[in-house]
């Protein structure tokens, strides 16, 4: 992208409760540094998103985003001689915060290049692993560093679970949990009883009754699930079968979600719990308002089980 011409920056910045706070932008040949400074220390700068990026680094005055504007999801529009990358910063706040959560746009605008188009993508999906879209889910240990060393879980502890999906040359896309349901058996097909887990397209209704819950989010082709060790198939080898999805970051709606409860809170979307409005079918049945294929180009949906794994009652 060294073909650009220098750019012209283009910001806004909204009401948002924290006048102390500034924001500083450098556009440069295919990169932008956004630099968000808090001196009255009001906002947890952990929480800072830029698009589907975390912060490149933080300090307790500054969240820092140093960016190449192929990632993150930046969308580009072509407005007459001006070419304009476009994102979102997003500040999720936390329950116990006194800064509410809000959404600033950010735009770098370049002259557009002369003889310049915009290339085609086409993008291509493998479930079978040749070197274009793979599937993983696994169980991992306490802080998702590596795989976990036992499948033996006391009743009531959490159990780490990491779906992820491996891209090679597509354009970046969430992996997503639609359902995950437990059984005694590894056919599913076959199973005379089992426990739900996640269903109706990404609500962790588990959640509701338990300390399950999806964790923050490192990478967006990543979803961490903590769930709690549960009372079905107890000291029985159980398995655990999901249907995971990769999707466009841009597309989420009410079938293409990842939902969990929080106590006193209610539904909340994990992604951006400002659009937590689409986890309000969590309680009936999650229906798209369009029609869609998932092999149509936004993303691909692959079965998965993981397993066998065995929750055991210290107590008896």
């Amino acid at each position: 992208m060294a073909f650009f011409w220098p750019c012209v920056l283009l910001f806004w910045l909204v009401a948002v409760g924290l006048a102390a706070a500034d924001m500083k932008l450098d556009c440069g040949p295919g990169y932008m540094t956004l630099v968000w400074t808090d001196s009255r220390f009001q906002a947890d700068l952990s929480l800072f998103r830029l698009g589907s990026c975390f912060p490149t680094s933080f300090t307790p005055r500054d969240v820092v985003f140093n960016v190449e504007l192929d990632d993150c999801n930046f969308r580009r529009l072509v407005s007459g001689n001006e070419l304009n990358y476009t994102n979102d910063l997003l500040y999720t706040s936390s329950h116990d915060s006194y800064v509410l959560p809000f959404t600033l746009p950010v735009v770098c605008s370049y002259q557009r290049p002369k003889n310049w188009y915009p290339m085609r993508y086409d993008p291509v999906f493998s479930t079978y692993g040749v070197e274009e879209l793979v599937f993983h889910i696994n169980l991992m240990n306490d802080d998702f560093s590596g795989p976990a060393e036992s499948t033996t879980f006391p009743l009531g502890s959490m159990i780490s679970i990491m779906a992820s999906v491996e891209q090679v040359t597509h354009q970046p896309l969430l992996v997503l949990l639609e359902e995950c349901v437990a059984t005694t058996t590894p056919d599913l097909q076959v199973a005379a009883d089992m426990y739900t887990i996640i269903t109706n397209k990404g609500c962790l209704v588990d959640s509701e009754s338990s300390r399950s819950k999806f964790e923050e989010r490192q990478n967006v082709s990543e979803l961490r699930l903590l769930l709690q060790a549960f009372r079905f198939g107890l000291s029985q080898e159980v398995y655990i079968h999901c249907t995971m999805a990769a999707w466009d970051p841009n597309g989420l709606d009410n079938t293409k979600k990842a939902c969990h409860y929080v106590k006193d809170h209610g539904w909340e979307l994990l992604d951006n719990p400002m659009y937590s409005s689409l986890c309000d079918c969590c309680d009936s049945t999650c229906k798209a308002r369009k029609a869609r294929s998932p092999g149509a180009g936004n993303g691909l949906v692959q079965k998965a089980v993981i397993g066998p794994l065995t929750i055991i009652d210290l107590a008896s």
